[in-house]
């Protein structure tokens, strides 16, 4: 306590504390080793192992007593207990006493939470509550100031500086610049930078942090675990190396007061903080100290104000008046980077990457080029066309812009003869005219080809069967969701409806429920297949409904046990997704023990098959794991080949495939 006191008188110092050796280094078992040099210690923490036995959010309020008993029941000896030295003491020498057969914690007794409340316990059960509530509400300070989200924060915030490096000292000075989009910059001088390539994040598992860095240079990528976390300096070990980075927030920038002030008004600016939370608004610098942020193509903007000033710390850019973003945004900010498409600002811990977007007007025409739309044509050969912005893609273009289309290029270029129905355009094959008006006012005209075919609107659909299994009864009757039989066909000009005789389907008559059950098996029915917008242009299609006996299982218990065992596997499909493929399975045959791991992570699960009324169970437990711990639960063994399985739990579907390589 007074060292980490010592600690946050200086924590706006550098470099202030050394140890003196020789220094005595105490263990968990409180063994002692004394240390002669810094490379003995820092020797001692590369093998340092972190523990999680050491419970350190309650503590005994000393003194405790417990009674030895012997195999009589009779107290032979009371111990009183002073600290947790003793304790471990007395724990360890139990195994030498041979008299003692039965210790008893004598109650009641009192511990101590880290926030300094009291409990008083009376029983065994009692003291295990009372330490697994601790275990699971402890707010451990260091640990807080070390979570993924602020080490990456952190990280983002300004270049950090190579202070060491073990293995190449030639490292130490080079600068490493962590970018918001999860790639990074080695600066080794200032005409050398190496991006090429470069990705970083930051994961935790059991053992601790890990900055993960992927690049080509040297021994510099890998998993570099963090065994010292502070606001501007970090330590990381990878095998016997150690890297010390330090941040390095630049405060001397390149740009003068006005030079600001002008580039500000030049263009508008793109933005964006740690979290990437305004990845679509715009701030734009008006004369006069008026501030406008947009976003997207919106006509409406965010209003405020901009000043300049210049301080003792540097130069300040103030936000104030903002409509909108005010507590976020408004305040003073200082200027620590400046070039003259890019500036970066702080205020407090917060950081704003600002970056010029200066765009060519004319830019705008690159967005389009001529046209051609196609629709099916009906009997008189027209079509209708739909000539809004998704159709021909106007929505993909960044620039500002007016468009108008127009019957003939006389009318698009006087911006007369405007075509008002875009949305539903009926028209044989043929043209109009789309007119792109930039906000200068210059223009350019282009053109639209309308290309009415003739073609089949019911092409998707045919005469198909549907198979389903009976339900254990063998009565050959099942019900039939008649929907599935077009599911993948499209539906939103289509209408159908389903008959039990050709000549209802012919003459849309009785039409049956799409919950159907049948009445023989196989039972035959027909579809009749429509034009929404004309019920006259139909077909008529066959479809044999059969229920077919499928109970018989595909795999034993022991057959999925055996297969399970002999290789490795891997979830590649989770609920349509291939999210958890980098996990291993590996199902050890006799302890029903399952080890899941990837290149980071391992996790000792379990895992059991059993037999079912439905078929074969596996369940997995004790899946602790990021992720992963969806797997937790009973699944059904639905379909089983040697190197495949997919197993159902309710409405989730897991798919696993093995390697044996």
């Amino acid at each position: 306590e007074a060292l980490e006191a010592i600690f946050q008188d200086f924590e706006n110092e550098e470099d202030f504390f050394d140890f003196i050796f020789p220094i005595t280094i105490i263990f968990g078992d409180y063994s002692e080793l004394v240390i002669e040099n810094i490379v003995q210690l820092e020797s001692l923490i590369s093998q340092c192992t972190t523990s999680d036995d050491v419970i350190e959010c309650i503590d005994f309020v000393y003194p405790i007593s417990f009674s030895v008993f012997n195999s009589e029941f009779n107290i032979v000896d009371t111990v009183t207990i002073e600290n947790d030295e003793a304790l471990h003491a007395f724990l360890e020498g139990l195994e030498d006493n041979d008299s003692a057969v039965i210790v008893s914690l004598d109650y009641p007794v009192s511990l101590v939470y880290a926030n300094g409340e009291t409990i008083e316990v009376n029983t065994n059960q009692e003291l295990s509550d009372a330490i697994e509530s601790a275990e699971d509400d402890c707010d451990d300070a260091d640990e807080d100031d070390c979570d993924d989200e602020s080490i990456e924060l952190a990280l983002k915030e300004c270049q950090w500086e190579m202070a060491a490096y073990s293995s190449f000292p030639e490292f130490e000075g080079f600068l490493l610049e962590f970018n918001s989009d999860y790639t990074f910059d080695i600066i080794l001088d200032a005409n050398q930078v190496l991006s090429e390539g470069n990705t970083w994040s930051v994961v935790s598992n059991e053992g601790g942090s890990y900055l993960v860095l992927t690049t080509d240079f040297e021994d510099l990528g890998g998993d570099w675990q963090i065994i010292e976390c502070d606001d501007d300096r970090f330590e990381f070990v990878k095998n016997d190396e150690t890297m010390v980075l330090e941040q390095n927030c630049n405060t001397d920038i390149n740009c003068s007061f006005n030079d600001i002030s002008a580039i500000l008004q030049e263009c508008p600016w793109d933005f964006s903080d740690a979290a990437d939370s305004y990845s679509n608004y715009q701030m734009i610098f008006n004369q006069g100290g008026d501030l406008q942020i947009t976003e997207g193509l919106a006509t409406s903007a965010i209003g405020g104000a901009w000043s300049l000033t210049s301080t003792d710390n540097g130069i300040i850019i103030t936000f104030s008046e903002l409509t909108a973003f005010q507590n976020d945004l408004g305040g003073d900010w200082l200027i620590i980077e400046c070039d003259e498409d890019r500036l970066k600002i702080i205020r407090g811990d917060q950081y704003l990457i600002l970056e010029q977007d200066c765009i060519d007007e004319s830019a705008v025409f690159d967005c389009f080029d001529d046209f051609e739309l196609v629709e099916c044509a009906n009997d008189a050969g027209e079509a209708l066309f739909n000539l809004s912005a998704d159709t021909i893609g106007l929505i993909d273009c960044p620039q500002n812009f007016t468009p108008s289309f127009h019957y003939s290029v006389a009318d698009a270029e006087a911006n007369a003869g405007l075509i008002s129905n875009t949305e539903s355009y009926g028209s044989i094959s043929g043209q109009v005219y789309l007119r792109i008006e930039a906000d200068n006012g210059i223009f350019q005209v282009f053109t639209v080809f309308l290309n009415a075919i003739e073609c089949n609107q019911f092409e998707c659909f045919g005469d198909y069967d549907f198979t389903v299994c009976d339900d254990e009864t063998q009565d050959t009757t099942e019900v039939f969701d008649l929907s599935l039989i077009f599911d993948n066909c499209p539906s939103e000009d289509i209408v159908y409806t389903f008959h039990l005789s050709l000549s209802d389907a012919e003459n849309n008559l009785a039409a049956l429920p799409n919950m159907f059950s049948n009445s023989t098996n196989p039972q035959t029915i027909y579809s009749r297949v429509s034009l929404v917008n004309d019920p006259n242009i139909f077909e008529i299609f066959t479809h044999n409904l059969t229920v077919e006996n499928c109970s018989e299982e595909t795999c034993t218990e022991e057959d999925v046990d055996n297969i399970l065992t002999e290789c490795l596997w891997n979830a590649v499909n989770y609920n349509g997704s291939d999210n958890l493929t980098e996990w291993n399975f590996d199902f050890e045959p006799n302890n029903e023990i399952v080890v899941i791991y990837t290149a980071t992570q391992t996790i000792d699960a379990t895992w059991t098959t059993s037999q079912s009324n439905d078929g074969v169970m596996v369940t997995f437990a004790n899946v602790a794991g990021p992720n992963i711990q969806a797997i937790t639960g009973e699944w059904l063994v639905v379909e089983c080949e040697d190197n495949r399985l997919e197993l159902h739990r309710g409405d989730d579907i897991l798919v696993l495939e093995r390697t044996c390589d």
